[in-house]
């Protein structure tokens, strides 16, 4: 087998998973139901492609590489479009039903029935890019005011694209964790309401429902598939899009659910820390990673009580294989589908091919010629100009 990505090494932990049933209790099978009953109502709501990647799997040596393709979904090129978006609505749910003394449905406020409430109520939160927008877009159906925190590095592209759905955007110098701390501080400040996909003592039903929208991409995949798959490979972050799909994959597939893999780049590490010391860690950035979607030093609570359970290993990926990923998929082998991705939706595929590249690693995480490995392929290209600098092979990634 010739190496499809440089030589790299990673970090691995293997896990000691708590006992409990926290994928069952942060985020419970009605939690799910509700996201998905709602969402798949919304205009141009569509099942995103599930693309099984034959001539990779050959080339690994592993029976099957499935790669849910996120990138058309709701035109927003993410799978965050299902979290924020419905995360918000839920928040003006919860504030014009209390403002009115009355239970108001999502529908009604959808429907655009308490628009005069709705223009009241701003929302707010950080991101590195694709939370922020699935908030904006959704701020923007709803009638809700928006601003969306970012920090330095977050591409100029990704804050106009922000602008754009109608959101006022504010670029701070320091980093995500301190763009989440000045959202919150001016929120209260303001009596603004946050919609962050990062829970904290206090806070946690905006988390919760952003996992629970992340439900209806889990729902679309097993319903697509006859067996579990063997292995999950997750991107990091705070850890909510793992903990979502886990729960989910947890729900469907009970103890045939697939073996757990959560990966993080190497400057952004704070799940891998968690799960090397047994308890959520934060993790000082010193540089941000060209996975700007994963540049997360402070993990969610909620998700990390399910991870805790779930997740057997902790992988942490160097930059320099994540370019060569994204052009792996654009320009594929053999007759597999071609696929535009951005720089975060690799991280899975990155470790994949890098630990069959490396024996010891594959055996230690129980991977051969059997192995059915289900990836979240979880943006589209949301950053043209950064995709054009990774497939000219330029000096700037």
């Amino acid at each position: 087998m010739t190496d499809l990505l440089p030589a790299a090494k990673l970090g691995h932990v293997t896990a000691t998973r708590r006992q409990g049933n926290a994928a069952s209790r942060v985020l419970s099978h009605q939690d799910f139901a509700n996201s998905r009953a709602e969402i798949t109502q919304w205009e141009g709501y569509t099942p995103t492609p599930l693309v099984s990647l034959k001539a990779l799997a050959a080339h690994i040596d592993v029976a099957e590489v499935l790669y849910k393709d996120e990138g058309p979904r709701f035109g927003l090129g993410s799978f965050k479009a299902l979290g924020g978006s419905y995360a918000a609505l839920r928040v003006l749910q919860r504030q014009i039903s209390a403002q009115l003394g009355q239970d108001i449905s999502l529908a009604a406020i959808r429907k655009g029935e308490f628009k005069e409430e709705a223009a009241k109520i701003t929302l707010v939160s950080a991101t590195d890019g694709n939370h922020g927008r699935s908030l904006a877009w959704g701020c923007q159906r709803f009638g809700a005011p928006c601003r969306i925190y970012i920090h330095a590095e977050v591409s100029e592209g990704r804050a106009a694209a922000m602008r754009d759905l109608g959101a006022e955007v504010i670029r701070i110098t320091g980093d995500y964790d301190e763009s989440v701390l000045l959202a919150k501080k001016e929120a209260e400040e303001n009596h603004w309401f946050v919609v962050s996909d990062t829970s904290w003592d206090g806070y946690s039903e905006p988390p919760r429902d952003v996992m629970a929208g992340y439900g209806v991409m889990t729902h679309e995949i097993c319903n697509s598939l006859d067996q579990a798959p063997s292995h999950v490979f997750l991107q990091g972050g705070v850890g909510g899009l793992a903990a979502g799909v886990v729960a989910g994959l947890h729900q469907h597939w009970g103890d045939r659910a697939p073996r757990v893999v959560i990966v993080e780049p190497e400057l952004a590490a704070c799940l891998f820390e968690s799960g090397r010391h047994g308890v959520a860690t934060n993790f000082a950035i010193q540089e941000e990673t060209l996975m700007a979607g994963l540049s997360c030093g402070e993990p969610s609570g909620m998700a990390w009580e399910i991870l805790a359970e779930e997740a057997s290993d902790f992988l942490t990926i160097p930059d320099h294989i994540v370019a060569p990923c994204v052009r792996l998929l654009a320009r594929p082998l053999g007759a597999d589908a071609k696929i535009e991705a951005g720089e975060s939706a690799v991280a899975g595929l990155a470790a994949l091919i890098a630990a069959r590249q490396d024996s010891e690693l594959s055996a230690k995480l129980e991977l051969n010629s059997g192995s059915r490995i289900l990836l979240i392929g979880s943006e589209g290209v949301t950053d043209p100009a950064i995709f054009a600098q990774i497939m000219g092979e330029t000096d700037a990634v």
